[in-house]
């Protein structure tokens, strides 16, 4: 009797702990055959002309996917990895492995639900099936008291029934052996300048260097659950917030589950319910915007978003966002903060809704190339996250009640700074700042 083999296509999942379609190619086949496919699109220009994928981040999945590559092979396994497009390269590979079926998690923003669609139809021609699981999310969508359609778009009645009504799953086991067919060649991990991108440099005022894969990650939320105080209920978390985790770059590319980042933080607090700390409550949200993206699709893109029209724009808006993107706008915080997500792709929250509010607020520019700057430049891009706050901060999403969270930010120009990253900094051979 032949072998069945299962082809785990790798996107956003990129960890062998709490993988459920991992778990599940390993219970349902004898082999698996796990695959991860940079696919070119990912690192073009978008018509606005900024790139879908900065440098830095792209350097950081480089970092994740070789981790992921190296933690598949200490359990036996391996990590095929090619450069193309998914609906050529998947049937392709699936044909020379004698692949019967392959998964894979469902995404949610309609270019990457499109990609999914052309690798199924892909898939179909040779008469394979591409198996969706509903992952990326702390709540698991089946024990969510309400179907997709019926999700309250209220943020707040959202948190409030699924708290009451649901509860988070438990982490699937990481398997002790991964059993792959012999792999004629698995494949380089591609170079920045291999996927068209320059490395980026260091600037030496960043106060945290990010490092890619599921290793580093496991550590630093043994860092972050560790500094928690136990059996101190919610104060414990809430004091967190002058700390933030940093846990979201790994989150965002799934070196990171999410259930694993909760149930931890349970642990450390004696399982008292944490939910409006800002650890729990950014889980949430991640959740709530990935769900309306199930629900809504495309019109968190849209200028107008969920009304009739779009925000009033200046007639010199493409100068004022050139001045914001560049950090040039005159007002020390903003500066700051543009200088700093520029040179290391992070920024926290506080500071991207501030940001956020005044290119839309006060420069009067379309928020929709804010929403696609922080697309190219975050570290810790998620197109739900990412694209559903911009549209709360521009008052056009689908229920603005829940503003109260994206409020308490004052004027940008009342907020006071010490940042070093006042001041843009240029590399040159003696590594000294230079006011530009």
């Amino acid at each position: 009797m032949s072998e069945k083999t299962i082809l785990v296509w790798f996107r956003n999942d990129l960890r062998v702990h709490d993988n459920e379609i991992l778990a599940e190619a390993l219970r349902k086949a004898d082999k698996v055959l796990p695959v991860y496919c940079f696919d070119p699109f990912y690192f073009e220009q978008t018509p606005a002309g900024t790139l879908r994928t900065g440098n830095i981040r792209a350097r950081f999945l480089l970092e994740s996917v070789a981790d992921l590559r190296s933690n598949l092979r200490k359990l036996g396994g391996d990590l095929v990895v090619r450069i193309g497009d998914p609906a050529d390269v998947l049937p392709q590979l699936a044909q020379q492995y004698h692949v019967s079926e392959v998964y894979h998690h469902r995404e949610v923003a309609y270019e990457e639900t499109e990609i999914s669609e052309a690798v199924e139809a892909a898939l179909w021609k040779i008469k394979l099936n591409l198996k969706h699981f509903i992952g990326h999310t702390l709540y698991h969508k089946e024990d969510l008291p309400f179907p997709i359609k019926d999700i309250p778009d209220s943020f707040a009645t959202f948190k409030k029934k699924v708290e009451r009504d649901s509860e988070v799953r438990v982490c699937v086991e990481m398997p002790a052996q991964v059993t792959v067919p012999e792999i004629a060649d698995a494949g380089s991990i591609p170079t920045l300048a291999d996927l068209g991108l320059t490395e980026p440099i260091d600037d030496p005022r960043a106060d945290y260097f990010y490092r890619g894969g599921e290793t580093t990650a496991l550590e630093e939320l043994g860092r972050y659950i560790g500094g928690l105080e136990p059996n101190q209920s919610n104060k414990s978390l809430k004091h967190h917030n002058d700390n933030p985790s940093r846990l979201s770059a790994w989150i965002s590319l799934g070196c990171l589950s999410q259930r694993m980042v909760y149930h931890e933080a349970m642990k450390r607090t004696n399982n008292t319910h944490a939910s409006n700390s800002p650890l729990i409550l950014e889980l949430l949200w991640r959740d709530y915007f990935r769900f309306m993206f199930k629900k809504h699709g495309r019109q968190f893109f849209r200028p107008q978003g969920f009304k009739d029209e779009a925000p009033e724009v200046a007639p010199n808006q493409d100068e004022l966002f050139e001045h914001w993107k560049n950090g040039n706008t005159g007002v020390p915080f903003v500066d700051a903060a543009m200088h700093k997500l520029n040179a290391t792709g992070y920024i926290n929250n506080f500071k991207r809704q501030v940001v956020a509010a005044f290119l839309v607020g006060t420069l009067k520019a379309d928020w929709t190339k804010g929403a696609l700057y922080f697309a190219e430049k975050l570290i810790d891009y998620s197109p739900a996250s990412n694209w559903g706050n911009w549209a709360f901060v521009a008052g056009v999403a689908n229920d603005t009640r829940d503003n109260r969270y994206f409020t308490g930010v004052k004027q940008a120009d009342d907020l006071e700074t010490e940042s070093d990253f006042i001041n843009t900094w240029l590399p040159d051979s003696s590594d000294q700042l230079v006011i530009a």
